[in-house]
Parts: C-alpha cells; sequence; structure tokens
C-alpha cells in the first residue's frame, strides 16, 4: 500500500503576498490584477513548495481566483480549493481561528501542515487534541511571508514523518 503524501494548506496573504515592505512599484506582469501585492509574489516559491512532497491545496478566501491569478506566476499547478462553510468559525472554543476545523475536517485524520499567518494560541492544542495524525501548525511572519526559515521547518516535518 502506498502512504499519501501529507497536505500542506496553504493560505495566500501573508505567507504568498507578504504585507511588508517589498518592491516598490508593481512588476509589469502584475498590472492589472488590481491587488497591489501580486508584485510581491517571488517565483521561488513555487519549486520549494513542490520540493516539499505534499500534496498542496489552497486554504484561502481567495477560493478559486488564487488558482486563476496566483498558480501560475511561481509555477504551482491547479489546485484543490477548501470551501469555507456558511458557519465557519462557529465550531470550537473562543479563540480557534474559523479556518482551523474545517481543515482538519477535510484532513480527515491524514498528516498536514497549515501554512498560515493567522494561526493563534487556541489553534496548536486544538488541533492536538482533536486531529489524530501528526499536524504542523506553522504561522508565517505576514510582513515577511515564507523565507528560508519557514522552508526549513516544514522539509524538517516531512522528513520526520517520511522517517517516522
Amino acid at each position: 500500500m502506498t502512504r499519501r503524501p501529507p497536505l500542506l494548506f496553504l493560505d495566500v496573504d501573508g505567507p504568498l503576498l507578504p504585507f511588508g515592505s517589498g518592491v516598490a512599484r508593481p512588476a509589469p506582469e502584475t498590472a492589472g490584477t488590481g491587488n497591489p501585492l501580486m508584485s510581491r509574489l517571488r517565483p521561488e516559491l513555487g519549486p520549494r513548495l513542490l520540493a516539499l512532497g505534499c500534496e498542496l491545496v489552497r486554504a484561502t478566501t481567495w477560493l478559486d481566483e488564487a488558482n486563476e491569478v496566483l498558480s501560475p506566476r511561481p509555477g504551482l499547478p491547479e489546485l484543490p480549493v477548501v470551501r469555507w462553510p456558511e458557519d465557519s468559525g462557529a465550531e470550537g472554543p473562543r479563540g480557534l481561528h474559523r479556518k482551523t476545523a474545517p481543515l482538519v475536517a477535510w484532513a480527515g485524520g491524514r498528516p498536514f501542515l497549515r501554512v498560515d499567518d493567522e494561526i493563534g494560541p487556541v489553534d496548536r492544542p486544538w488541533v492536538e487534541a482533536g486531529h489524530p495524525g501528526p499536524a504542523l501548525l506553522h504561522r508565517v511572519d505576514p510582513r515577511r511571508g515564507l523565507t528560508g526559515p519557514d522552508f526549513t521547518a516544514l522539509a524538517g516535518f516531512t522528513t520526520a514523518l517520511r522517517r517516522g
């Protein structure tokens, strides 16, 4: 039986499109996208994410627009998109991020990584208590986006999964 790769739930705003100071003027290929942060999307992120050996899943309010507008720029394929339930955020204790319960449900017990800038203090213990498989909730600094140390942490988790 072949083991399925872990899921990597990927947020857009913050991890891929950092909010901190970046490119002063939009790059020509981002003109007309309607989002001034698009100029901050670094092309090397796609290959680095793919190299982690995970099944990438969009976990963003961008929904399908993330595949249409973002995926081609860093060379990512079209990815599955989490559809947020209308009552997203109604489940769980106060302080649990509205994405956490739906992502645990989507994972269905599979190992997963969540890359997001909005992981709070309630999320990790809630996932540890309610998710039967290994999980890494990795908070990215929204001012910088995904950086080398983030990829080191993600790769460390996936390497441990392969060994264990």
